[in-house]
């Protein structure tokens, strides 16, 4: 009697994706066949493209590692642990990130971590108050640690951000959990980050902010030049087809008397570009 029972509520017990892998006739038997299920499911409209880029997201997160995502040494924000207060204000006002790395004299030394939010108590007081005097341990990672794993370490120390060492324990550069979300829900823009609507910023005569989704014809029509536009939609897919592969931040092209340079990418697709023109004086 007590099996007839069980026997009547496994199929009410079955989890969503047993009941896709029924209706799209199986069960996957790798991420390979997971993967094709999920598309194909959002291809009949059991997902939506969002929910499916998410779980795609998810799966390539187990797969990533905290190189791939971080920001590399030499373009980290960092502030030295001797300097006062009233020095630094400029540069985390500029930057407007929530957290900087502290180095010691040492510039490949990073000793520690600035929350923004530590300056506020101390923003009227003239004392003279050294960045040391208020930073906090530095959560430090394996450049080979996973971002899934890394996620967890995050959550479980309320931290937000890692440095990040190579195999001889030397800072290789910087992971914020910003950076780990971003490869499952996508970029997450804030009030620091430049509009969409802005295909190009001008910065200045020499330097440009240019969104990747910049199709290549307006590009071409800002700066009078005759990129492929058979070839390539976009600045993005024109600096994807140039690299060959998905581009991580930092990684540069040149072109004529262009430098690109990669802000913001994730495993999916480009998002924002740093462009300077070579041989213009400012």
């Amino acid at each position: 009697m007590a099996d007839e029972v069980a026997n009547s509520r496994k199929p009410s017990q079955k989890s969503w994706m047993e009941r896709i892998g029924q209706i799209m006739g199986g069960e996957p038997q790798d991420r390979e066949d997971l993967l094709e299920i999920l598309r194909e499911a959002e291809e009949k409209h059991l997902l939506d493209k969002y929910a499916l880029k998410m779980l795609e997201g998810v799966l390539q997160v187990s797969e990533q590692r905290a190189r791939d995502v971080m920001v590399p040494r030499k373009k980290m924000i960092v502030l030295k642990k001797d300097a006062l207060l009233k020095e630094i204000y400029p540069i985390v006002i500029e930057y407007g990130h929530s957290r900087f790395p502290v180095i010691s004299e040492d510039k490949s030394e990073v000793v520690g971590i600035l929350l923004a939010k530590d300056l506020l108590p101390h923003a009227l007081d003239k004392k003279d108050i050294k960045v040391e005097e208020l930073m906090r341990v530095a959560t430090v990672v394996p450049e080979s640690k996973r971002l899934n794993v890394l996620l967890k370490e995050f959550r479980a120390k309320r931290s937000h951000m890692a440095i990040v060492v190579d195999e001889y324990g030397a800072v290789a550069g910087v992971v914020t959990i910003e950076d780990v979300l971003e490869q499952i829900v996508g970029e997450i823009e804030d009030e620091h980050d430049y509009a969409d609507e802005e295909y190009i910023s001008k910065r200045s005569e020499v330097e440009y902010i240019v969104q990747a989704l910049t199709p290549l014809e307006d590009f071409n029509q800002y700066f009078s030049t005759d990129f492929d536009t058979e070839e390539f939609d976009t600045v993005g897919g024109f600096i994807v087809g140039r690299l060959e592969h998905m581009p991580k931040k930092g990684e540069k092209v040149e072109q004529d008397q262009f430098r690109f340079e990669v802000l913001r990418a994730d495993g999916r697709r480009v998002h924002l570009l740093k462009l300077k023109i070579k041989g213009k004086k400012t």
